[in-house]
């Protein structure tokens, strides 16, 4: 399956998208043969080279693979004449996160997620032959750190640190590792929360308010005194007149 597909933006802008396993050019023909999405950098590099020093968007979903093919497509970026943005939109494992280092600008998809981690291989043989693939798997986490360190800033040890711990970093975390410079759509989720705080948000408090203004006034309203029922007074009133007769009477007595 072809692993790479390039298409014009909004803005005429190319777009790349890499996705499936990072591999050396020796396998494409495996992968093509089964169908299974692949990126190796002979076939990167060309379809590179056919934009001209474009600015591009490279778009990312890869699990990673070959350390030394990955490396050979973030080489191919950084030596492209134009500028180079990436965007995560599913995952950038492994040999994925080098070539993601190339970009100018690294977004993050919020539901995205990046892991770096310590090289490793197969290896058969003697004890000496054990110790020379040990001796090769630290010198390939040096120049993997070569490629951290030139774009997140970190020190050697920090970055090693992180790779020791095999660790996943969602949105979040790859930002405050400097492995990303920010998150996608929050620009448009601000712009959503600002129209509303805009536009419906003095209608809701207009409309709030008017209800507590109503409330108050039932309130008030239930507080005061009733006046009470006409038979009411009517029958003070001749209670009062029978207390004078009967203070007439007493009187005279």
């Amino acid at each position: 399956m072809k692993f790479w597909n390039v298409i014009k933006n909004e803005a005429g802008d190319s777009e790349i998208r890499i996705s499936g396993e990072i591999i050396d050019d020796e396998w494409i023909w495996l992968y093509a043969w089964y169908g299974i999405p692949y990126a190796a950098p002979n076939k990167f590099r060309k379809a590179l080279s056919e934009l001209n020093g474009q600015d591009i968007t490279v778009w990312i979903d890869s699990p990673g693979g070959d350390v030394f093919a990955g490396i050979g497509i973030y080489t191919a970026l950084m030596e492209h004449k134009g500028s180079v943005t990436v965007k995560i939109d599913g995952k950038a494992f492994s040999a994925a996160s080098i070539i993601a280092m190339a970009g100018g600008e690294i977004l993050m998809s919020p539901g995205s997620m990046m892991l770096v981690h310590n090289p490793w291989t197969y290896a058969e043989g003697e004890a000496k032959d054990m110790r020379h693939a040990a001796d090769i798997l630290d010198e390939v986490k040096e120049a993997i750190m070569n490629v951290y360190e030139l774009r997140t800033g970190r020190t050697r040890e920090e970055i090693s640190a992180i790779m020791d711990e095999e660790t996943p970093m969602a949105p979040k975390r790859a930002i405050e590792e400097s492995f990303a410079d920010g998150m996608l759509y929050t620009e448009e989720v601000e712009s959503v929360k600002n129209h509303f705080m805009s536009t419906y948000r003095p209608a809701i408090l207009n409309s709030f308010n008017k209800s507590i203004e109503k409330a108050l006034k039932v309130k008030e309203k239930q507080d005061q005194p009733e006046e009470p029922p006409a038979n009411s007074r009517m029958l003070d009133k001749r209670v009062t007149v029978r207390e004078k007769s009967h203070r007439r009477y007493a009187d005279h007595g």
